[in-house]
């Protein structure tokens, strides 16, 4: 498959540069990008990779001006390069093939019209699947659990008993829905696993990615909000309440009983301790160890997290200490000369 870059122009909505009947048979990251493909350039501060790049055009952001090299011009460079990507690579849609006679469906499970449910996948008594729904094989969506319209559910997904899951919901494989969380009592001095009888509920248009664990409620269920991103080998546990439209990155650990507001970011690795509030807005730095509850719009990073100006503050304090005891050691020296002086 090829076309005229005044052609791609013309799919993106851009502005060409250059010469509208070079033929291009590809789009290619930057850096791997051979002649005859278009290239990406997301931001005009990157344009000194381009004396490396063999591509023989780009897409690049409004204002941009390129030297010896045709270009597409868009204002959402991403958006853009991926409506190219999906014209030369468009994506696999197979036909919907209905029920497998290889999965196992409990007679008492509710199934609607055009939903599709893969070899080997379990479906328990009393579940509820609206239409459009595709169960990839391997999950086990077991009983009492719901799931909402033109949701997919990938291989290998576990999701426990009483488990809601909103509509147009992406789980990725091998995420796991509410199973039992660490709500442990002392009891004698030995631990004794609390009531656990709450469930997990995703509001619609949620993303969980693969690998991440949401623990199910002691009493209520731990929710999330409409339009949140999970990302992969996210631990969610008991009884949190995620907002909407939070972004949770790869890694990161939310204790149980906590809230967040919406539009809330936690980066890579942050840890959010229990019974806390995250607010709206606030984003959290990778590795942050949040000890304390979080205003909105707040910025913090650290380990326990402070805000972001105290936070540089302590690492240029830090990146002086070295020079600070060496200087701290030679006065020691010298009132230590001093003291051992005779006195005259």
């Amino acid at each position: 498959m090829q076309a005229k870059l005044g052609e791609l122009a013309s799919l993106v909505e851009g502005q060409l540069i250059g010469d509208g009947e070079l033929m291009i048979r590809g789009a290619a990251p930057l850096c791997d990008a051979e002649p005859g493909e278009i290239a990406l350039l997301d931001r005009a501060e990157n344009s000194r990779d381009l004396a490396a790049c063999r591509a023989s055009a780009i897409v690049a952001p409004e204002g941009f001006e390129p030297e010896a090299i045709s270009a597409i011009r868009v204002a959402d460079t991403h958006a853009a390069f991926a409506r190219i990507v999906c014209f030369f690579r468009p994506p696999r849609v197979a036909p919907r093939s209905g029920i497998s006679p290889a999965a196992h469906v409990s007679p008492s499970a509710r199934i609607a019209d055009d939903v599709e449910i893969h070899p080997f996948a379990t479906i328990g008594d009393n579940v509820e699947i609206a239409a459009g729904v595709t169960v990839h094989s391997g999950a086990r969506i077991m009983a009492g659990s719901k799931i909402g319209p033109g949701a997919t559910i990938f291989p290998n997904v576990v999701l426990h008993e009483d488990t809601t899951v909103g509509a147009h919901c992406l789980v990725h494989a091998a995420v796991t829905l509410g199973c039992y969380g660490s709500a442990y009592n002392r009891v004698e001095n030995q631990p004794c696993r609390g009531a656990t009888p709450g469930n997990v509920a995703l509001a619609a248009d949620i993303d969980v990615g693969a690998g991440t664990t949401i623990h199910r409620g002691t009493f209520g269920s731990t929710s999330v909000g409409q339009g949140t991103k999970i990302d992969n080998h996210v631990v969610i546990a008991h009884d949190a309440r995620i907002g909407a439209h939070n972004l949770l990155c790869s890694q990161v650990g939310i204790a149980g009983n906590t809230d967040s507001g919406d539009y809330v970011v936690v980066a890579g690795q942050a840890g959010v301790g229990e019974h806390l509030c995250v607010h709206r807005g606030a984003v959290l730095g990778a590795m942050a160890g949040v000890i304390d509850h979080v205003p909105a719009g707040a910025r913090i990073i650290g380990i326990p997290a402070v805000s972001e100006r105290d936070f540089w503050v302590q690492q240029a304090h830090l990146a002086r200490l070295p020079d600070m005891i060496a200087q701290f050691e030679s006065l020691n020296d010298k009132l230590e000369k001093l003291s051992a002086a005779p006195s005259s």
